[in-house]
């Protein structure tokens, strides 16, 4: 049952109280292991491709291991010293792996500038939270950025800790963020990560593959919820759900944006540098600010569905 509470309290933690800027974060303290692992693996290895590849996969082993032993070995110690102890410790950190409400406060600091018609407001907020740049965003761009982010982080930061921290609580949820973190920091196809940051971005695509397709129908079973077209959502990710250079990625963009029918991803710009990016979705209306208000919605059902129906299955298959 610790789990099961873990869970459960992690999830409420979330809503409330997000992500106190106050309070240290372990995502914070993988990218720091992960920044000060790549100095010292680059200054130590030559930077031949196949050198870098080594280097990197030995980050990627490192930090998702070294995150289970660590996280593992706290929660043990906490409940042998006392079970109530051991189980806050889970729930604080199932609470810290969810990014719920942080993702619906930066998503909606983006809507108000852009209810206010401050479009270097609405981009600097939309900045935050995506990876492409942002400084030529017009005002359906910014709305477009944040929605996608919502439906994207909708899996990776919702569904997919979830789905770990039922199986294996705080520890393999936390191990779960790190291989993202690693992915967020070193998976570029650009000439500096090209081969460094492959196999973070691998073991990513690897760990994200069952979570964002439960994420994707989930999102289904959101819209109809919510308000939203099912059967747009559904025909949608069928339909677009690989339009991503990665295999997970599109899987709750394309359920969003046929939820909402519009038309979502297409070109952007990511440090400078152009990408023709397949596009997600029928234009059948212009989106507008609103949808932001309508993804959060629908991420937020979906992730109320993913946790009873997550507690349920543990209740009924592992107690």
């Amino acid at each position: 049952m610790l789990i099961f509470w873990a869970v459960l309290g992690g999830f409420v933690l979330d809503a409330i109280f997000a992500d106190p800027a106050w309070l240290p974060h372990p995502v914070v303290m993988m990218g720091r292991c992960i920044s000060a692992l790549e100095k010292r693996l680059r200054a130590a290895l030559p930077t031949t491709p196949q050198d870098e590849l080594l280097g990197g996969g030995i980050v990627a082993a490192v930090l998702p291991l070294g995150t289970l032993l660590v996280t593992g070995a706290a929660c043990w110690l906490a409940a042998k010293l006392h079970p109530a102890l051991g189980l806050a410790l889970q729930m604080f950190w199932c609470g810290q792996a969810l990014a719920a409400k942080g993702l619906k406060q930066e998503s909606m600091n983006v809507y108000k500038e852009l209810q206010k018609g401050d479009l270097p407001a609405a981009r600097k907020a939309v900045a935050r939270i995506v990876g492409r740049d942002t400084q030529s965003l017009t005002a359906e761009g910014v709305t477009k950025a944040a929605v996608e982010t919502v439906a994207e982080n909708a899996s990776d930061g919702v569904i997919a800790p979830l789905f770990y921290m039922l199986i294996g609580g705080a520890p393999l949820a936390l191990t779960y963020k790190a291989i993202n973190t690693m992915d967020s920091m070193l998976g570029y196809k650009n000439e500096k990560y090209l081969y460094f940051g492959r196999c973070a971005a691998k073991l990513d695509d690897v760990a994200n593959w069952q979570p964002s397709r439960l994420a994707g129908l989930l999102w289904v079973a959101a819209a109809a919820l919510t308000g939203g077209s099912a059967a747009g959502a559904w025909k949608i990710w069928r339909r677009d759900r690989r339009n991503h250079a990665s295999p997970n990625s599109a899987q709750t963009e394309s359920a969003c944006a046929g939820a909402l029918g519009v038309q979502l991803a297409g070109p952007a710009y990511y440090f400078g540098e152009y990408y023709n990016k397949p596009t997600i979705g029928d234009p059948l209306r212009p989106i507008e600010p609103q949808d932001i208000v309508r993804a959060n919605r629908m991420m937020y059902a979906e992730s109320l569905l993913a946790l009873a129906l997550g507690l349920a299955v543990r209740l009924l298959f592992v107690l």
